[in-house]
């Protein structure tokens, strides 16, 4: 498939106006997307885990001009108030999807959205702002053209989100998403998500991520400055070949159900990430000390309890604690007595496995 297939034929309804409102999650990749190549093309797969309660809620309130504007015309608030300096990014969405959704000129919108975690903390708000704000649009597409089917609404939704924020298009469906042609996953690519078509485990259902907020500024480093880094990086190849490696070892842990081998993936995964951020140039360090005294004290838990609690990272800060819906119990108590003063005013976020976006 390529990109033309999303180019639509003429639409068959007329629409004046309406409102339509998603809720859609963010995501946490096991095996990290970390460089791009143009058109938001990743350079490797990733596989992740969609979330429940780290969401993004956007409604979209749209009517028809009386004659096409030259440019886009929208308002954007953010948790209630006018939000201008989201506007550019948006208006770069709006210049990417342009021809694959050709009505965007010929509507006024109102864009209403707000986060339930704190933006540009290290979890990705872009990843779920930019798949609610795509639904929308989406929704809107689909009453232009009523014989669409539920699977090419999907599709299309994550290939829009994608040109948005890569990441973005993990985010649209659940439990466990692919993105990135993965010679080994039937029906991956590049263009858009899918479901991971294969068994998955008893134990990998209803996984739980209590994610500890070690820092809620803004990242020292945005993901499109990172991903650039990638390009000629001494070690670019090399990673890019482990991503493949590893996406085709989960297979085999997600059906057996081998959480010890699961652990050792997500974690190399989540420290090769930051690896690469520390031998780029230039070059970063997005860890505080806190986020490895959190990762210390989880493998001293874990050798002492013979617990399958396990972290992952993005590029921040922030540590994901994963752990098993069996262990929760013991998991929770030890979060609360040994890693929440590690945490940022004490603050963290219980979360769990999600099905994906939701029309409101």
């Amino acid at each position: 498939m390529t990109e033309t297939a999303f180019i639509p034929d003429s639409y068959t309804a007329t629409v004046q106006k309406g409102t339509v409102t998603y809720k859609s999650p963010s995501n946490i990749a096991l095996v990290k997307y970390w460089g791009k190549k143009a058109h938001q093309i990743p350079e490797n797969p990733s596989i992740s885990f969609t979330l429940d309660a780290c969401a993004t809620t956007t409604k979209l309130t749209y009517e028809k001009r009386a004659e096409k504007a030259s440019d886009f015309t929208f308002d954007l608030f953010f948790e209630g108030k006018p939000k201008e300096d989201f506007k550019p990014k948006i208006i770069t969405f709006f210049e990417r999807v342009e021809k694959y959704l050709p009505f965007l000129k010929e509507y006024d919108f109102t864009i209403e959205t707000q986060n339930s975690f704190p933006h540009s903390s290290g979890i990705a708000s872009s990843a779920s702002g930019m798949s609610a704000l795509s639904l929308c649009l989406m929704s809107l597409e689909k009453e232009l053209n009523p014989s669409m089917t539920e699977e090419q609404f999907k599709q299309k939704a994550s290939f829009l989100a994608r040109l948005g924020s890569g990441s973005a298009c993990r985010s649209i469906e659940g439990d466990l998403i692919v993105w990135g042609a993965h010679e080994q996953t039937q029906g991956s690519s590049d263009l858009f998500g899918i479901k991971y078509p294969y068994e998955v485990h008893e134990n990998f259902k209803r996984y739980h991520d209590t994610i500890l907020l070690v820092d809620k500024g803004e990242k020292q480093v945005s993901s499109t400055v990172g991903h650039g880094l990638m390009h000629g990086h001494p070690f670019a190849q090399q990673r890019f070949a482990q991503a493949h490696e590893n996406l085709t070892t989960l297979q085999e842990i997600f059906k057996t159900g081998d959480l010890k081998a699961f652990i050792k993936i997500v974690e190399s995964e989540a420290l090769t990430l930051h690896a690469m951020m520390m031998t780029s140039m230039p070059y970063f360090i997005l860890m505080k000390p806190n986020t490895l005294s959190i990762i210390n004290k989880i493998w001293a838990f874990r050798e002492r309890t013979g617990s399958h609690v396990c972290f992952t990272l993005d590029a921040g800060a922030n540590v994901h604690v994963l752990y098993p819906e069996n262990e929760a119990t013991e998991v929770y108590e030890f979060i609360k007595d040994e890693l929440v003063g590690y945490c940022q005013n004490g603050h963290y976020i219980c979360d769990r496995i999600g099905f994906g976006a939701k029309k409101l």
